[in-house]
């Protein structure tokens, strides 16, 4: 699905370097896969991955867009004589920043990480999903105060919106300084980025009232890490079914081929795995990192596809956060599995249908989903 056309996930991001309100990870439920339904949560619209990509878009030229868990709160200070700039606060939870106007902007890249996570390490390419908040930090003289070396202001914050979680594309955000602080930090860290003017938005900052000269201050909870490329992980299960859609893989990158049969769709939802997976089962409460494609019955029309926008997505599980079928096929499912799941309407987006997404209310829809990571 384009991200406009996805389910509705996490929170995606506009070009404020991650817009928390568009930072949501998926801002659309396999293609509309929240629905708008359920739970009440903060979730997406109804809005298919394409989409939602488009609203992000206009919205801002550019987008930004095995956790540890940490009981208490920890602090952290840059290594500058007092004042100094405070980070508190627990991984995860919205932390506590101070940037006392005593402390000058940084003139060149500097990184710390004050929560040292234990998963795997975040290398160019990957896919991170991130909390995060970022302030302005500018550059300020004050004739009637000679110790007054700059002004802060908060920007945007993806804590403020729920558990908004963003996935960027680390290497091909706006923020040059915020992918090179990521760069080889594991999975459950929090990572403090002070960006320079010259590793921030560039020429897209005027968009986001940062002027030239401004510098950047960047908070980041790395809540999961997915390389370019990932494949499901397990064992290939054979599928036995005629009256089922045939599934094809076609390498790593490439949405697999599928083929609707020439017979009624079933009647009930249909969970099949197609690979097992080796990794922990997905349980209410979780965030599951995917990909997927979703095509309709009677035509076999893509109306979504992750593969097709580069940008999979992190969808909640079990909570009603998407669409009913969703919940109902994928909780249990084992991370690095392949699942096909054929919904009927009751199960997809009921009688109303998607129209946006060329969805009608007696429309059965097919996906297949790659489950390749949780949070």
């Amino acid at each position: 699905m384009s991200e406009d056309d996805k389910p509705r996930g996490e929170p995606a991001v506009k070009a404020k370097i991650p817009n928390a309100k568009s930072i949501r990870s998926p801002e659309f439920t396999p293609h509309g896969i929240s629905a708008g339904r359920g739970s009440g949560l903060n979730r997406p619209s109804a809005l298919t991955a394409k989409q939602a990509k488009r609203r992000r878009i206009a919205a801002i030229a550019g987008a930004v867009v095995a956790v540890v868990a940490i009981a208490g709160g920890t602090t952290y200070y840059l290594t500058r004589p007092d004042p100094a700039v405070s980070v508190t606060g627990a991984f995860g939870k919205a932390p506590k920043v101070e940037i006392p106007t005593e402390v000058a902007p940084p003139k060149s890249l500097q990184v710390s990480t004050p929560i040292v996570g234990e998963g795997n390490k975040v290398a160019k390419g990957d896919t991170a999903f991130l909390q995060f908040v970022y302030y302005k930090w500018s550059p300020k003289d004050d004739p009637e105060n000679s110790k007054v070396k700059s002004s802060s202001e908060k920007s945007e914050s993806t804590y403020e919106q729920g558990e908004g979680v963003t996935p960027i594309k680390v290497g091909e955000s706006p923020v040059k300084g915020l992918d090179e602080g990521l760069i080889g930090k594991a999975v459950g860290s929090r990572v403090v980025v002070e960006v320079p003017p010259g590793k921030g938005f560039g020429e897209q900052g005027a968009q986001l009232g940062i002027e030239k000269t401004d510098s950047l201050l960047f908070v980041a909870d790395i809540r999961a890490s997915v390389p370019q490329n990932a494949v499901p992980k397990g064992t290939e299960k054979k599928v036995d079914d005629d009256g089922l859609p045939t599934v094809e893989d076609k390498g790593a990158g490439k949405a697999p081929e599928v083929k609707i049969p020439d017979a009624d769709a079933p009647k009930a939802l249909k969970a099949v795995t197609l690979v097992e997976g080796t990794g922990p089962a997905l349980a209410k409460g979780d965030k599951a990192v995917m990909n997927y494609q979703g095509r309709l019955w009677r035509n076999g029309e893509v109306f979504d596809s992750s593969w097709e926008t580069g940008q999979m997505q992190a969808f909640p599980i079990g909570e009603g956060a998407t669409i009913p079928g969703f919940d109902k096929g994928l909780t249990g499912v084992k991370v690095g599995s392949r699942v096909m799941l054929v919904l009927p309407p009751k199960e997809g987006y009921g009688e109303q249908g998607n129209p946006q997404a060329g969805i009608k209310g007696d429309d059965t829809l097919v996906f297949i989903v790659d489950v390749l990571a949780k949070f």
